[in-house]
């Protein structure tokens, strides 16, 4: 078995257009039904704050690895000076069940989260062409980061201003030096928010706090998926998820609106409707489009599995000794 931790990840590096093309194969994948993806059960105990979640999944097509991703999300560790979410995932072999790959790190899960929001820029940009961008970023903890990264490497000089807010403050330090020019830190919501053409919520709040409406034609991707009122359905009904099934619960923004708006599965949009049947594009200009990504194992997976094989040929971590098989008379 292969062991890569957070070091090995970064000796690899992040390629940002190639993790968001591993998802896109990974939805086409999902479009025709080359996957299996349980409902992820969530253990909680002592603090019902705090989650830890199995995800397990397979993923054919281009990938065609099973495996699953064991995390916890403990909101509270940061004032311990701890991160928020660890995680663990292991890769293994579709046809044997072998147990391939160990990851000790919680940077692929990282990694997936802002792909899947990149590859929702991809297709926002593909429809309106985005030129002379304003973008917001609430929350600048690891998930902050890696999106500012992310959006960066998409759409580079497009972007005209950063801005950023942090409830706890932002560490200069922590803003690649190329965008210092470029980047405005905020001092409320407010500020990262109205005039946002791509916003981003990236906190841990737990409770819900956007109120106003958004600027129109923009792209709010709600990543916390804990930070709006319901109150957003009356600026907009466009409305993508991954999963409906998935989304809808856990006390996320949608299972609110579904709870007090009557918000129906019906009435929104999923990645499949934007990747593959174009959506994007047919929705209106004078209203903002919200994504709420629930997190799909399947998307856990496809990017293990991306690490794995460039380890695999780079010569990248540790491998582990198996046990012997020893058959009894």
């Amino acid at each position: 078995m292969l062991y890569l931790n957070t070091q090995d990840i970064e000796t690899l590096g992040i390629d940002w257009n190639k993790t968001i093309e591993v998802i896109e194969q990974a939805v086409h994948a999902l479009q025709v039904g080359d996957f299996d993806q349980p409902i992820k059960p969530y253990l909680r105990y002592n603090d019902f704050n705090n989650r830890i979640i199995a995800m397990p999944a397979y993923i054919g097509g281009t990938t065609n690895f099973a495996g699953i991703k064991w995390i916890s999300s403990f909101p509270n560790n940061i004032h311990q000076g701890l991160k928020r979410a660890h995680s663990v995932t292991i890769l293994n072999h579709s046809e044997t069940g072998k147990p391939l790959a160990f990851f000790n790190t919680a940077l692929i899960s990282g990694v997936r989260t802002a792909s899947v929001s990149g590859l929702m820029i991809k297709y926002f940009d593909k429809s309106r062409l985005l030129q002379d961008i304003t973008v917001g970023i609430i929350g600048f903890g690891p998930i902050g980061q890696l999106h500012l990264n992310m959006i960066n490497s998409l759409l580079g000089d497009r972007i005209s201003e950063i801005i950023l807010y942090d409830i706890g403050g932002i560490k200069s330090e922590l803003i690649p030096g190329e965008l210092k020019d470029r980047v405005i830190i905020a001092e409320s919501w407010e500020e990262a928010y109205s005039n946002a053409d791509i916003f981003i919520t990236c906190t841990v709040s737990s409770s819900r706090y956007v109120d106003k409406e958004p600027k129109r034609n923009s792209l709010l991707l709600n990543v916390s998926l804990r930070d709006f009122q319901p109150s957003i359905l009356n600026y907009t009904n466009s409305i993508i998820v991954d999963e409906w099934e998935e989304v809808c619960r856990e006390n996320t923004d949608i299972e609110l609106m579904y709870k007090t708006r009557g918000l129906q599965k019906e009435d929104t949009y999923s990645i499949i409707d934007v990747v593959c049947n174009n959506q994007m594009e047919r929705l209106p200009l004078k209203e903002a489009i919200m994504f709420n990504p629930m997190g799909m194992a399947i998307f856990d997976i496809a990017i293990a599995a991306f690490y794995y094989n460039g380890a695999m040929s780079n010569g990248v971590g540790t491998i582990l000794e198996e046990e012997s098989l020893t058959l009894l008379p």
